[in-house]
């Protein structure tokens, strides 16, 4: 019997551009994974509000955190007492909005935020347009049941010192909302990277996407090893992954990368035309 270990939950949906039947879909995806006796469950990047359009749309969509959408999922939470991460859009009073992730305990407190860091301006899409940068010195990090979690938003999963900032921070779990967009190669360079995070951490990654028709699909659960405990496939749906400390430490010590590392992650100063707006 493991000295600790605990049960969490991937929920994989199409967020669309009406806010109200997204929230509807987040709530049943939140039910759905109280009832499996999940402990916590994450749901994807962008499920206040999914579109293909040119992100300079965002801003008039965006909420603030104790708006309608994250009001709702704090109640959802709370009635099925189970912690939440979820990825919304944050409205900001004088500049762009944030893409920003929010956890929140099982009474529907919010325990933090991660603002995205990385945007996606890439295969021909330019998220810097509509959304402003978050800082790259404010991992997200939290403790439930006996684990440490860090969360951080999908292009960001590309880039290997966003994982190792939070494991730096004492994270054990990576939590990776996502909207990985359709496209040649996409579902491999996801699945690819998914475990490359899990491999060079020692630490567990649970990776919970939009499927289509813009996303790709393919939430999964990676444990420390690398090993994919659970795929969603295409649908929406709801994945789950038990959690063993056993498990953790038995790879970290066989596979002592993070004691042996040479390197340590040091943030860059931000670009004049990425800082950080007034709020």
């Amino acid at each position: 019997m493991d000295s600790e270990s605990m049960t969490i939950a991937a929920g994989q949906f199409s967020a669309g551009t009406d806010k109200a039947k997204n929230t509807t879909a987040a709530g049943r995806l939140i039910a759905e994974a109280a009832a499996a006796g999940a402990d916590l469950v994450v749901l994807p990047e962008s499920s206040l509000y999914g579109t293909s359009e040119a992100a300079t749309t965002i801003a008039a969509v965006a909420e603030d955190l104790d708006g309608p959408f994250i009001r709702s999922i704090a109640a959802f939470a709370k009635e099925q007492s189970i912690a939440v991460v979820v990825g919304t859009y944050e409205r900001v009073e004088s500049g762009l909005p944030y893409n920003t992730l929010v956890a929140l305990d099982s009474q529907g407190n919010i325990r933090g935020c991660y603002r995205k860091t990385h945007l996606y301006d890439a295969f021909g899409y330019r998220e810097s347009d509509g959304i402003s940068a978050g800082s790259a010195e404010e991992p997200l990090v939290f403790s439930l049941g006996g684990f440490r979690f860090g969360a951080f938003t999908c292009y960001d999963l590309r880039f290997p010192e966003s994982a190792r900032a939070a494991v730096d921070a004492g994270a054990d779990v990576l939590l990776v909302p996502s909207m990985w967009i359709r496209g040649p190669g996409k579902e491999d360079h996801w699945s690819t990277l998914a475990k490359a995070r899990a491999i060079e951490n020692t630490a567990y990654v649970l990776a919970a996407n939009q499927c289509g028709p813009l996303a790709t699909g393919f939430s999964m659960a990676v444990d420390p090893a690398g090993v994919v405990v659970a795929n969603a496939g295409e649908e929406p749906g709801l994945i789950l992954a038990r959690l063993s400390r056993d498990r953790l430490e038995q790879v970290r010590r066989r596979v002592p990368v993070l004691a042996n590392r040479r390197y340590a992650v040091v943030p860059l100063p931000e670009p004049a035309s990425r800082s950080r707006p007034r709020r």
